[in-house]
């Protein structure tokens, strides 16, 4: 008997999106033509984004190798083509990077407390300075850190400095892809004292963040160089200072699922293939804005193909430099504490930071999470290893070679088996419609 319709996967089509076509077809001319056209607003050109780009055009194409899933019942099968695992551009690859991220947080980091998302936004002006200044992105995340976790320490009861837990990520995009660097945090709701114990905060006034915000960015910057103090006492000026710290957004200890999709939030893909519209005969590119759910998104304004690529690549992040950074509790150095306290010793237990709900029992829990059929799993509500004929559990081996079934990478094996399965016209998942996005 099939297996139901709603747990059948099919592989995706990626030269069918809006975003694959255009990178292919105007990628180039965005390059050529970068330095005179779109340096002085998106900055320098980079030289690893070719490689970036190159990987993303190879991301899910069959004739750059495959593996072969099949169903030891039926003899079903079908071909999964190899990702890029790339950052900032690979839409398909960013939702599972975002998805294992999520799981890793849910079951190794996050304590069974309260948490609430910190959004810090910093002003137009001072924007330039993190686009052309691309490592202060992380000296950003560190403010925003100090920020937190002085506002929390200062609104605690009994008055103590708590250590908070603190995840960020900083998002370089706006609504319309234009530079806007900031930074989402998922922080717990209070901190732990000395002695390992909780103390909960349970609210922290956002408008005195904002301030503590803007003296440590002001810092920041002058210290580095590049902010005057004339500058600063223009900024300090103005009646809206452009600085903004949200902390509405809440989750209580008991929402574990609700917790692991904020999480997932945190890391989004700068381009929503859902938004994207594109119309191929006037050569021009819509972005919808975002809207909440049950209204009507406003219409967006067109842009020229070169230029909305533009604003895409200056968002990819450059290569070994990390986009996820952990503080307090849930710094690495904590972690790392606390798994050696939970080790059997015959030394003293210290109480530990932060102690986590779920503790790993397997050694290759991170390498479970990270497989491929569960990253669709979790994003798509499938199981790509439901067989579609019969309903049993089909495989991926690897080699040796059992029963045909392997990793392809040799050139001559890999065009022969796709001659050879075009004949059987394979049903493949199409690319999201913009007529069915939401938020």
């Amino acid at each position: 008997m099939a297996a139901p319709d709603c747990t059948l996967y099919r592989p995706r089509r990626p030269q069918a999106t809006p975003l694959y076509r255009l990178v292919e077809a105007h990628y180039t001319d965005v390059r050529d033509e970068w330095e005179g056209r779109y340096e002085g607003h998106y900055g320098f050109w980079r030289s690893f984004t070719d490689k970036a780009v190159g990987a993303y055009l190879d991301c899910g194409i069959l004739e750059n190798g495959f593996a072969r899933v099949r169903c030891g019942a039926c003899r079903a099968e079908y071909l999964v083509a190899f990702s890029c695992k790339g950052r900032g551009l690979c839409p398909s690859c960013a939702a599972k990077r975002a998805v294992a991220l999520a799981a890793f947080l849910r079951e190794e980091v996050l304590a069974d407390v309260g948490h609430a998302q910190w959004v810090f936004s910093i002003p137009k002006m001072l924007r330039p300075y993190f686009l052309y200044h691309r490592p202060l992105l992380g000296r950003l995340c560190q403010v925003a850190y100090q920020t937190a976790h002085e506002m929390i320490s200062v609104a605690s009861l009994d008055g103590e400095s708590l250590v908070p837990g603190m995840i960020a990520v900083v998002q370089t995009f706006g609504d319309d892809l234009t530079w806007h660097p900031h930074v989402h945090a998922l922080v717990t709701r209070g901190g732990w004292d000395r002695d390992g114990q909780w103390a909960p905060v349970p609210f922290v006034d956002g408008e005195a963040a904002a301030l503590v915000l803007r003296h440590r960015v002001f810092t920041l910057l002058r210290g580095e160089g590049l902010l005057s103090e004339e500058r600063i006492r223009l900024l300090l000026s103005w009646r809206h200072s452009g600085f903004s710290v949200h902390t509405s957004v809440t989750v209580p200890p008991d929402d574990r699922e609700g917790l692991e999709r904020l999480a997932r939030y945190l890391l989004r893909p700068p381009v929503s293939l859902e938004r994207l519209q594109v119309d191929e005969h006037a050569q021009a590119i819509a972005y919808v804005p975002r809207c909440k759910p049950g209204f009507q998104a406003p219409t967006a304004a067109p842009a020229e193909p070169e230029d909305f690529l533009a604003r895409v690549v200056m968002h990819i992040p450059d290569p070994r430099r990390h986009t996820i950074r952990y503080y307090g509790a849930y710094s690495s150095v904590v972690r790392a504490r606390r798994r050696r306290e939970a080790a059997p010793t015959a030394a003293a237990v210290v109480a530990p930071v932060a102690p986590v709900a779920q503790a790993p029992s397997d050694p290759d829990m991170r390498a479970l999470r990270r497989r491929w059929a569960e990253l669709l799993r979790r994003i798509y509500e499938v199981d790509p290893l439901v067989c579609p004929r019969c309903g049993a559990r089909m495989r991926i081996t690897v080699p040796p070679v059992v029963l045909g079934v392997a990793f392809i990478t040799e050139p001559r094996v890999i065009k022969k088996i796709i001659q050879h399965l075009a004949t059987k016209a394979a049903d493949q998942r199409s690319p999201p419609e913009a007529s069915t996005a939401a938020a």
